[in-house]
C-alpha cells in the first residue's frame, strides 16, 4: 500500500477523506459556520462521490455552531429575565459568560450534522455521523468496530462524517504525539485525519485550512515561499508560526500528522478552504492533479523543481544580459554549428518521436508534419540563426533616446531584456533552437515547455543549446521543463515569470489566456486570414496567391482561410479558375450565406465565418466592394494576416491603410509573414495583441526598455518655483554602440 509519487496520480485516488479545520469551517468572527464556503465544500465532495469515489469527511465546527446557539439561549433568557424586573429591555448592559468548549460542542454537534444532511441531501447523498475519541483507537474491539462500520457505510455509497467527540473528550497529554507507525495520540482533527486515513487505507488526505499549504518560513513574512512538495526529511528546512486564529493543531500539528499518514501509504495535501478565488474548486482541482497547495510524497524527483529551474534561469539570465553583444552572438553561431555537426543525432532522435507518434496514432496528418525534421529544416534553422546573431549585435543596451532635463542632468532611454519567459509550443520541435536564439540574443533567460510528443528531440536540442550557452558558462539560463508540470500550473507561476508566449493551436492560446491571471501572454487566439480577390486582379497573380496562401502549408497559422471574392467575378473565367484550382488540389470548400444564396446548387454552407480549419478547406464568401471586404475582415477576422489581390494601386491602398490587423498585404501570398520570411532571423511567435510587439515578433518583440537618470545631487525642490533650476528637456544625440 505506497503513496501517490506525483500529483497527476492523485486522479486515480478511489478513497478519500477531506478534513476541514476550525477555520474552514467557522466564520471570521468564531461564531457560527461559514455557510457559504460549506455549501461550496458539499458540492464538490458530492461530485467526487457520484463519480463512485468513496468520501469521508473530518470536520470541526461543533463548538463555533454550539458556542452561537449558547450565546443566543443566554440573550434571550437574560432579556426575559431583564424585561420581567425592570419592565425594559436593557441588551446592551448584558454581559455574556465564557462559554465551555465541552458544553458548546454538545449543543453543536446535532446542529452541525442537520446542516450537512440537509446540504448533501440535495444531491441525494445520504450521510452518517460519527463521534470518536483517543480511546476508539486504542481499544482492540472498538477500533475493529469503527472500522468495519467505515467499510459498511461506503459500501452503502453513504458519506461518513467524523468527529473527535469534544464533549467528552481529554484535554490533550503533551508529548504523547507520534510514537511509531502505529501509534498516533488524537488530539485534534488533524490526528484524527492522519490516523482514519492508515485505518482505513485511504488513498489521498485532503487537509483544508485556513493557509495556501506549507511555508517554508511562517506565511506574511519576507521571502516565505510555498512549497509545492515536502519530502520525509525536509522538517529542518521549515520554520513554524504561529497557530491559527481558531485552530488547536497549528502548522507543525498538521505537518506531523501528514508525515504520519504520508509513512502509512496515504498521500497528502495540504491546502486552502478559505480563499473565495479557490473555496469553489479546491477539491476538485486537487483530485484533478493541479497545482494547489503543498502535496506530502516519498519520491524525490531527481531533478530540480520547475521554481528552481525558474530561479537558476532568472540568475544565468542575468549574466547572459550582462555580455558583451559579441559574445552573445558567438553563442548563436555556436548553436548554429551545432545543429549542422550534430544533425544525424538530432533526426535519429526525432525519427523515435514519428514512430512513437505514428505508432500511437494520436496525432492529426498536419501536426505529425509539423513533428518532423529533416537535413533541410535543420540547415535553413542554422543560417537563420546566423543571421540573427550579426542583426542582434546592438540588441540589449540600445540608446533609444537621450534628452538633456537641465545642466548637468542628462536621461536616456536604454533597451533591457523582459526577464524570464516561458514559451510553450506543440509538436515543433524546430521551434526549441529558434526561440532559444532570440532569448540569447535578447539577453532573456527561458523556460521552455514542449509537447510529450517531441520530448527525445526537445532533449537533444536543449542540450546542444547548453552546449552552446557553456561557452560563456550560462548553461542554465535556458532551461527544458521535463517534469510533470501542467501547463496551467507553470501559468500560475506569477511570481517569477514575466511573459508567456505560446507557440500552437488557437485552442492552446486560448486555454494558456485562462490560466495566466497575472503574466501578460503574447500570441494570437487563432489565425483567421483572409484573401480578398478583387474586381481588378491579375488572373495569373490571383491563382497563385491563393493556391499558396491555402495549399503551400495549411496548418499554418497564416494559411487563408477564407476567400473573400468580388460580385463581379461570379460566372467569370476568373472565378471558375479558382474554384477549378482548389477543386485539383483537393481543397474542402465551404460556401458563406451571400455566396451560397447566388447557387443552385452549392457547397455545405458555413456554420461560422469565425473559422480555422488548418487544413485543405477554406471558406468562399462574396463581397459588393473592397469597402465590404473590409468590413467583413474586422467582423470575422482575428487581426493576423489579410491580403488583397488587385491591379488597382488606389484600390490596394485603401485596403492596406483600413485593414486593422497585424500584417496586410498587396498581391502576395499570407504565407509570407513569418520572422524567418520577414528577415528577423527567427520568430517567437505571431502577435495579434495592441500592445507591445505586434505580428511576427523577433529580437525587438523581447526587449523593454528602462530610464537611466544621471546628475550631480539634482532635487525636484530645485525645480519648484522657489528653486533655482528650470527644466531644459532638449534631445541630444544619441550615441552609436550599446549601453555595455
Amino acid at each position: 500500500f505506497d503513496s501517490f509519487a506525483h500529483r497527476s496520480e492523485l486522479k486515480q485516488a478511489k478513497r478519500i477523506v477531506v478534513k476541514l479545520g476550525s477555520a474552514v469551517v467557522t466564520r471570521g468572527d468564531e461564531c457560527g459556520l461559514a455557510l457559504g464556503r460549506l455549501a461550496s465544500i458539499v458540492e464538490q465532495v458530492a461530485m467526487l462521490q457520484n463519480q463512485g469515489r468513496e468520501m469521508m469527511i473530518v470536520t470541526s465546527g461543533a463548538v463555533a455552531f454550539g458556542k452561537q446557539r449558547l450565546r443566543h439561549e443566554i440573550l434571550l433568557s437574560q432579556s426575559v429575565r431583564q424585561a420581567l424586573h425592570s419592565g425594559q429591555n436593557q441588551l446592551k448592559d448584558m454581559v455574556i459568560p465564557v462559554l465551555e468548549a465541552r458544553a458548546c460542542a454538545a449543543a453543536g454537534q446535532s446542529g452541525l450534522m442537520a446542516l450537512y444532511e440537509a446540504m448533501f441531501t440535495q444531491y441525494s447523498i445520504c450521510t452518517a455521523q460519527i463521534l470518536v475519541t483517543n480511546l476508539d483507537f486504542h481499544d482492540e474491539q472498538k477500533r475493529r468496530n469503527l472500522n468495519s462500520t467505515l467499510h459498511e457505510l461506503l459500501r452503502m455509497n453513504i458519506v461518513p462524517i467524523i468527529n473527535t467527540n469534544d464533549a467528552v473528550v481529554p484535554p490533550p497529554v503533551p508529548n504523547s504525539d507520534l510514537q511509531g507507525v502505529n501509534v498516533i495520540s488524537i488530539k485534534d482533527n488533524d490526528s484524527l485525519a492522519a490516523r482514519l486515513a492508515v485505518e482505513m487505507k485511504v488513498d489521498l488526505l485532503i487537509a483544508l485550512s485556513d493557509v495556501q499549504g506549507l511555508y517554508d518560513s511562517p506565511p506574511g513574512t519576507d521571502d516565505a515561499k510555498l512549497i509545492d512538495i515536502f519530502y520525509p526529511g525536509d522538517q529542518q528546512s521549515i520554520t513554524y508560526g504561529t497557530k491559527s486564529r481558531v485552530g488547536i493543531g497549528g502548522m507543525e500539528a498538521k505537518v506531523k500528522a501528514a508525515l504520519w499518514a504520508l509513512q502509512g501509504g496515504t498521500s497528502v495535501i495540504i491546502a486552502n478552504g478559505t480563499d473565495p478565488k479557490v473555496t469553489g474548486h479546491v477539491i476538485t482541482d486537487i483530485v484533478e492533479g493541479k497545482k494547489v497547495g503543498t502535496f506530502f510524497s516519498e519520491v524525490k524527483p531527481a531533478g530540480p523543481t520547475v521554481e528552481q529551474q525558474t530561479e537558476m534561469a532568472r540568475h544565468a539570465g542575468r549574466t547572459l544580459a550582462s555580455l558583451l553583444p559579441e559574445q552573445r552572438g558567438e553563442i548563436i553561431c555556436c548553436l548554429a554549428e551545432l545543429l549542422t555537426e550534430k544533425k544525424e543525432e538530432i533526426l535519429n532522435a526525432n525519427r523515435k518521436d514519428m514512430e512513437l507518434a505514428t505508432t500511437l496514432g494520436r496525432l492529426s496528418q498536419p501536426l505529425i508534419n509539423r513533428l518532423s525534421l529533416s537535413t533541410a529544416k535543420l540547415n535553413s534553422l542554422a543560417i537563420g540563426l546566423r543571421q540573427l546573431a550579426v542583426s542582434s549585435r546592438d540588441s540589449v543596451g540600445r540608446v533609444l533616446r537621450r534628452t538633456r532635463v537641465a545642466n548637468n542632468l542628462e536621461l536616456e532611454q536604454i533597451t533591457v531584456p523582459i526577464g524570464v519567459l516561458l514559451v510553450i509550443f506543440e509538436s515543433r520541435p524546430d521551434c526549441l533552437p529558434q526561440v532559444s536564439a532570440l532569448a540569447i540574443a535578447s539577453g532573456n533567460a527561458l523556460l521552455l515547455k514542449g509537447g510529450k510528443e517531441a520530448s527525445n528531440t526537445n532533449k537533444i536540442l536543449h542540450q546542444l543549446t547548453q552546449e552552446a550557452l557553456s561557452i560563456h558558462g550560462v548553461a542554465d539560463a535556458i532551461q527544458l521543463v521535463s517534469t510533470r508540470e501542467e501547463v496551467e500550473d507553470l501559468c500560475r507561476l506569477d511570481k517569477m515569470i514575466d511573459l508567456i508566449i505560446p507557440r500552437g493551436s488557437s485552442q492552446l492560446v486560448r486555454e494558456i489566456q485562462r490560466a495566466a491571471k497575472g503574466i501578460p501572454v503574447l500570441g494570437h487566439s487563432e489565425g483567421i486570414c483572409h484573401v480578398y480577390v478583387d474586381s481588378d486582379a491579375s488572373i495569373d497573380k490571383a491563382l497563385d496567391v491563393v493556391k499558396d496562401s491555402k495549399c503551400d502549408y495549411p496548418a499554418a497559422c497564416n494559411a487563408m482561410e477564407t476567400l473573400l471574392i468580388h460580385r463581379d467575378l461570379l460566372r467569370t473565367p476568373v472565378f471558375d479558375q479558382i474554384i477549378d484550382l482548389l477543386r485539383t488540389e483537393q481543397v474542402k470548400i465551404h460556401a458563406g450565406p451571400r455566396f451560397a444564396s447566388y447557387l443552385t446548387f452549392s457547397p455545405s454552407e458555413v456554420k461560422s465565418l469565425r473559422t480555422e480549419y488548418g487544413d485543405l478547406e477554406c471558406c468562399i464568401e462574396v463581397v459588393d466592394s473592397m469597402q465590404e471586404a473590409v468590413d467583413h475582415i474586422h467582423k470575422y477576422g482575428s487581426s493576423h494576416t489579410d491580403v488583397i489581390v488587385t491591379e488597382n494601386e488606389e484600390t490596394a491602398e485603401q485596403f492596406l491603410q483600413q485593414v486593422d490587423s497585424a500584417c496586410v498585404f498587396w498581391n502576395a501570398s499570407s504565407r509570407f509573414a513569418d520572422g524567418y520570411r520577414f528577415g528577423l532571423g527567427a520568430e517567437v511567435g505571431i502577435s495579434t495583441a495592441r500592445i507591445h510587439a505586434r505580428g511576427p515578433v523577433g529580437l525587438e518583440g523581447l526587449l523593454t526598455t528602462k530610464w537611466v537618470l544621471r546628475g550631480e545631487g539634482h532635487t525636484v525642490a530645485d525645480f519648484s518655483e522657489q528653486g533655482s533650476m528650470k527644466y531644459l528637456h532638449e534631445n541630444i544625440p544619441v550615441p552609436q554602440g550599446s549601453f555595455n
